[in-house]
């Protein structure tokens, strides 16, 4: 929708644009002069209007265009070429470029802008105006394009620090992880020894518990190091209870609805839970001032866990920057998907902001 209302905007500005030269040209030349510069700021400004679907290719055939154009106008002594409607079109097309192509290519089609800006004067133009005109177009594409470029990549470069100190958090946490899988191995064995001695038939029964033990450690290994993949790069959180960090919180009155009984979830998803509430709570804190309420709950289903943070802040709050300003929300995303699950935030119809995610359970859990 945002795009159908850019190239909407752009389309009436051109026609605006295109509509005012000719009649400029039309006044001060007279006849039909106005027709060829109205033709060649037509096509270039079509060419900006299609032009994410081959961003590239559109940007030189409208720096084509406007090239001949300004050779047609001095051969045949026309009004000065690029005009507005050109000009216009051209810094559509090079600003799109700044933005989004690879920077060689980038760097090109703002090199042709730029070369084209300064050919007008091969027009045979006795004003300066129309290459202020044309550079001035070109030094707004070049603002344009390259200031949310600019802006894109620091904010990718933030991420990824974020990303980062997430990986080197549960590198941290792998230690404990593998020891605590690794020590009940140990005591399986142990224990297997000692009924050997007393009760060989026993045995069996033993070695079972070992190898279930041993399949739950690789199974836990192998998720913890998927996540310090490329792929996966998120932490895991404290090994606190929830009870004692809603406790902790001083935001709003929180409730607090868990499964009945102990739960037995492996410890990364039972570090995701932690991270997922831990997080929505700082969101509250720093973006839903006016909130009265908190509800936190956490429900077990068949084959995956699903937890949900509301607030009841009212909508002036509720809309300002909940998405923006902070990373938190990307370490939980990258965190919950790289689990195999499914984050999702945003504003409430009757009011409020939810976090969304669904967890899914390992087999051996299900079972249990």
């Amino acid at each position: 929708m945002r795009e159908w209302w850019q190239a909407a905007a752009t389309g009436v500005a051109c026609a605006v644009v295109l509509a005012f030269w000719a009649h400029q040209v039309a006044d001060s030349w007279g006849g039909g002069y106005w027709i060829f510069g109205c033709a060649a700021g037509a096509v270039v400004c079509a060419l900006a209007l299609v032009r994410r679907r081959a961003r590239l290719p559109a940007a030189v055939a409208g720096l084509a265009v406007a090239a001949v154009a300004i050779l047609v106008a001095r051969l045949h002594d026309l009004p000065a070429e690029p005009g507005p409607g050109t000009a216009l079109g051209l810094s559509v097309l090079v600003g799109s470029a700044f933005r989004t192509l690879p920077l060689p290519q980038a760097a090109g089609v703002g090199a042709g802008g730029l070369a084209v800006a300064l050919a007008s004067q091969l027009s045979g133009s006795p004003h300066a105006s129309v290459l202020v005109l044309n550079v001035g177009a070109w030094l707004a594409a070049l603002t344009g394009g390259l200031g949310p470029r600019l802006l894109a990549h620091r904010r990718a470069a933030a991420e990824e620090r974020v990303r980062q100190s997430e990986r080197l958090e549960l590198a941290r946490e792998l230690h404990d992880v593998v020891a605590h899988h690794v020590t009940c191995v140990v005591l399986q064995a142990q224990a297997a020894r000692l009924v050997a001695r007393k009760d060989p038939d026993r045995v069996a029964g033993s070695l079972a518990d070992i190898e279930a033990a041993g399949s739950d450690a690789l199974a836990a290994t192998r998720r913890v190091v998927g996540l310090l993949r490329e792929r996966g790069r998120a932490a895991f959180g404290p090994a606190e209870r929830l009870g004692e960090l809603v406790a902790r919180f001083s935001g709003p009155a929180v409730t607090l609805r868990l499964p009945d009984g102990e739960p037995a979830w492996p410890s990364e998803v039972a570090g995701t839970v932690y991270r997922v509430v831990q997080e929505s709570l700082t969101n509250v804190s720093r973006h839903a001032p006016e909130a009265e309420a908190v509800v936190v709950s956490v429900t077990q289903e068949e084959q995956e866990l699903v937890v949900e943070v509301t607030d009841d802040a009212p909508p002036p709050h509720r809309a300002r920057g909940r998405l923006g300003g902070g990373y938190g929300l990307v370490g939980m995303r990258e965190r919950v998907e790289a689990l195999g699950g499914r984050l999702a935030a945003g504003p409430r119809p009757e009011g409020g902001w939810t976090v969304h995610a669904t967890l899914p359970l390992p087999e051996r859990v299900v079972r249990r």
